[in-house]
């Protein structure tokens, strides 16, 4: 085949490459925002009806009719706000061009399932609530109008008591002696119609042996009071009943609102890893045809020496300037792929980018060479890459850690490190061991190996002082920014226990330099 032709063709495919490269590092952000905008929704769709599910539990410990109110109020609110977020997510989010490319996270079909069998749930709980409110609210007035009118029968049984006593008549005292034994039996132990009709029989007996007027009238009062009792039984019967029912259909819910999460999460890890791996094969696959074409120019044999100069020297500009595009390139697919770890953590792109600068600075103090604190430079913003890893519920709590999430969060360097470690490539094994050793100490109580000293790779100690320095002076979700003295007084501290003493010193000894880089890149507010 002609070189020309081969030339020709091999720029147009470097060129394309380096096209798509461009292109699905687009898509990947675009459809990365948007994904994080629909599990965000998601999470707060769970979050709602886990309100939903525990105010429905609250109705059996309410005490008052106020109480139960306030309860179906919230209720509403929560139904209101789930069915508002269930069409944004479902309805109101219409296809569009990148779609064809990259599916939405919310219309995977098994996500999409488990959405419907949530709404459904959603149903059910309602219908639920509605049915326990009211037994409730049943049950709370039962138990207000026996409060109110067992006074006026303890009353009214004390002075038929005394009247019947003044009386000396035994058999009388014998008779209202049951009655008594049984309205307790009625009213507190068995509370059920059978011994009510006993009672009943029992006061008859009594009123045909003593007709008196106060006796016929505390008949009434018992008769009424005993009656609520037994309604507040009958309410509290199907309140059992219908709770058995609730408490299964919430155990469902928890169930399916955690499966929502572990899937959402997966997908979400999985499209990320796709999505670089197809950047660096697209990588990989462009070097090859400059190799290639390379290798053509220089075995044709067919051009004269002017002209394979010629064509040699024009197509070393064209590999020259490729490599810089392709190294440009790489760079930037490594600065994105950190900035998306920070950026689940509710992080700025400006926190990577002073970390960055930070760690060249105290490279080129230490001694590193130009080149060498040029690599970690690039290689630093990958430092936090396996939160992408981690659940929002761990990675954006509000507060500090329990032992268990803090376990979890610490596995974030190992993840981290995990999906770096098979590069070849310089900038990328930097980066593996900038995310696996930036949280070990210099005393040996980091992790997660708990290395010491100079075991610890220099480019994991100088990122760890930068990205402490930052981390400190930056606004999170859990913590306000620390006070400039306050981390100077800290750095001190941790001189030869978190940090390397040589590092720190330097640190100290040109502290503006550090300054401006942070003023530079100032977080912007939104």
């Amino acid at each position: 085949m002609d070189i020309r032709k081969v030339v020709k063709i091999s720029f147009i495919l470097i060129v394309l490459s380096i096209i798509a490269i461009f292109s699905i590092n687009s898509i990947v952000l675009v459809k990365l925002n948007e994904n994080q905008s629909s599990q965000k929704q998601i999470s707060n769709l769970v979050l709602t009806q886990e309100n939903m599910n525990l105010l429905v539990e609250d109705i059996i410990n309410s005490k008052s009719i106020e109480q139960l109110k306030e309860i179906k109020k919230e209720f509403h609110k929560n139904e209101m706000a789930f069915e508002k977020i269930l069409s944004e997510i479902l309805i109101e989010d219409k296809d569009d061009t990148l779609d064809l490319f990259i599916q939405d996270i919310h219309k995977h079909p098994v996500i999409s399932k488990h959405l419907q069998l949530l709404s459904k749930s959603e149903k059910n709980i309602e219908e639920k609530f509605d049915i326990i409110f009211n037994l409730q609210k049943r049950k709370i007035e039962l138990d207000e109008l026996f409060k109110i009118n067992y006074p006026n029968e303890s009353k009214s049984r004390k002075s038929i008591e005394k009247q019947i006593l003044k009386t000396k008549n035994v058999e009388l005292i014998q008779q209202f002696s049951d009655i008594k034994y049984y309205s307790k039996e009625v009213l507190f132990q068995h509370k059920n119609s059978k011994y009510l009709n006993i009672w009943l029989e029992k006061a008859k007996l009594l009123s045909q042996n003593y007709n008196n007027e106060k006796l016929e009238k505390y008949i009434k009062v018992f008769n009424k009071v005993a009656n609520y009792v037994l309604q507040l039984e009958e309410v509290k019967s199907k309140e059992i009943e219908t709770q058995s029912k609730i408490d299964n259909i919430i155990k469902n819910n928890k169930k399916l609102n955690t499966t929502i999460e572990q899937e959402i999460e997966t997908l979400s890890t999985n499209f990320i890893k796709s999505a670089y791996s197809l950047i660096i094969t697209l990588l990989v696959i462009t070097i090859i045809f400059i190799i290639y074409l390379a290798f053509k120019v220089n075995r044709n044999v067919a051009l004269s020496f002017n002209e394979v100069e010629e064509k040699v020297e024009d197509g070393l500009k064209t590999i020259k300037k490729l490599n810089h595009e392709i190294e440009n390139t790489q760079k930037e697919v490594v600065f994105t792929m950190g900035a998306i770890g920070e950026s689940r953590s509710k992080e700025t792109g400006n926190h990577v980018k002073r970390v960055a600068e930070y760690s060249k600075l105290l490279a080129l103090y230490y001694g590193l060479s130009k080149e060498e604190a040029e690599l970690l430079k690039q290689a630093s913003p990958m430092h936090d890459i396996g939160k992408v890893a981690i659940p929002d519920s761990i990675l954006n709590k509000p507060g500090r850690f329990d032992d268990k999430e803090r376990e979890v969060m610490n596995t974030h360097a190992k993840l981290g490190y995990e999906m770096l470690k098979h590069s070849n490539r310089a900038l990328l094994k930097a980066a593996a061991i900038v995310s696996l050793e930036h949280h070990e100490k210099w005393d040996g109580t980091g992790y997660p190996k708990g290395l010491k000293g100079e075991e610890i790779h220099i480019y994991g100690r100088i990122t760890a002082i930068a990205d402490v320095f930052d981390a400190l002076g930056s606004d999170r979700c859990y913590k306000k920014a620390w006070e400039d003295e306050k981390i100077f007084k800290l750095f001190k501290e941790e001189k030869a226990k978190h940090f390397d003493p040589k590092l720190v010193d330097i640190f100290f000894e040109n502290l503006n330099e550090f300054l401006e880089i942070r003023n530079k890149f100032k977080d912007t507010e939104e």
